[in-house]
């Protein structure tokens, strides 16, 4: 029954002005990009984005579109010729389509638009025909109610055919993954930084990840549940390109070398300082990370300070003010929660100290670190990343 799918732009999208075709265009090629496999045709019609089924399923080529990005809504389209009789009918079967998912009776209303006006009928009169065939045929099922309807049946009579459709699908929204530039996210195996991705990736921007292991004190497992929830963020962002640095020699020397005090404060420092040196190598414009002010030691004001110092790469926090209900509520929705949750250790649990400082002071930072070879520490971390690349199909 269903030939086509309407894809709805975001509304930021829309209003871009002279960059709107850039925006768009973007868009395409993301809808392109994960339903390539499934043979359907994406293009520009009349200022909407429709993807021809070509015969593909429906609901596998909803799924995939629902994650990308830039995408407010999806509707199911049926094509009917240009004739009235044919258009009521299509009309009783998208509604009753459409009712199966539904609890009865329920509002409804009939909403004409007539592109093509060699049509002998005008759209009040379309809407009256459809409607009084539709309430005749389903009786005692719709009411209706012309103001805020549960059910609109929506009929569109362009130059060759007439489009029916009924199904609001809710998309993303967003901006199109690629129009904001490329960051690099600090991708640890907890809850948040999955999330911070995805919500980076929902504002347009490309994400590469960059995840620190301290094997053996951290296990394969604790690996494999980071590159899991890069496949999933990949889902969202078309590729995911993963880079695992080996930390263990750094958080032995922290933990040699430095008041245990300030342990968490000094590795968060050197993950920054890494992260930097990626994030120029990779030409990212930003760093990204999961912090909510105030959840952890690691997250005060004076720990966010202390530890930005030894960059000048510009942090975007997604999370900063959202509380841990908000963030694993995100989490479900994404899909990333369970794999999060699994009880794997990542290198920022295994060191852990008594009392770690949350109020760090810059200076005590740097004298803390005196001890170390920093410039040799990160080298090595650096030179011993492993890269790895992760695809919707992946």
């Amino acid at each position: 029954m269903y030939s086509t799918l309407i894809a709805r732009l975001a509304g930021e999208i829309a209003i871009k002005g002279k960059n709107r075709s850039h925006f768009e265009k973007m868009l395409i090629e993301n809808m392109r990009g994960v339903t390539k496999e499934l043979g359907v045709k994406v293009v520009r019609e009349g200022g909407r984005i429709e993807v021809k089924l070509n015969g593909a399923d429906l609901d596998e080529t909803v799924t995939r579109l629902k994650k990308v990005f830039g995408i407010s809504s999806l509707s199911p389209v049926a094509e009917v010729e240009l004739d009235m009789e044919q258009i009521k009918e299509m009309a009783l079967t998208v509604v009753r389509d459409a009712l199966e998912s539904r609890t009865t009776p329920i509002t409804f209303k009939v909403e004409a638009r007539r592109a093509n006006k060699l049509f002998p009928l005008g759209s009040p009169e379309i809407t009256q025909e459809v409607g009084r065939h539709v309430l005749g045929n389903i009786p005692g099922a719709l009411k209706v109610d012309v103001h805020n309807p549960a059910l609109k049946l929506i009929v569109e009579v362009r130059e060759t055919k007439a489009y029916l459709t009924c199904d609001v699908i809710p998309g993303p929204g967003g901006l199109p993954v690629g129009t904001s530039g490329r960051v690099l996210l600090l991708l640890s195996g907890g809850i948040d930084s999955p999330v911070a991705g995805y919500l980076a990736m929902r504002r347009g921007a490309m994400v590469e990840a960059i995840h620190f292991h301290s094997f053996p004190f951290t296990s394969e497992r604790a690996q494999e549940k980071v590159n899991d929830l890069a496949k999933i963020l990949a889902q969202h962002g078309g590729r995911i390109r993963l880079h695992n640095v080996h930390f263990t020699e750094i958080q032995r020397q922290i933990r040699m070398h430095c008041p245990e005090e300030y342990s968490i404060t000094i590795m968060r420092r050197f993950m920054m300082r890494i992260a930097d040196r990626l994030a120029y190598k990779r030409k990212c414009l930003a760093l990204v990370t999961g912090e909510s002010l105030g959840q952890v030691a690691s997250q005060t004001l004076e720990s966010m300070y202390t530890i930005n110092n030894v960059t000048n790469m510009p942090i975007l926090r997604p999370l900063v003010s959202m509380d841990k209900v908000d963030i694993m509520r995100i989490a479900n929705d994404i899909g990333t929660y369970e794999t999060s949750i699994l009880p794997y250790e990542d290198c920022c649990t295994v060191f852990l100290p008594k009392n770690p400082k949350t109020k760090p002071k810059l200076y005590e930072a740097i004298k803390a670190e005196e001890k170390l070879d920093i410039d040799a520490l990160v080298e090595e971390a650096i030179e011993k990343t492993e890269s790895l690349i992760f695809s919707r199909d992946s």
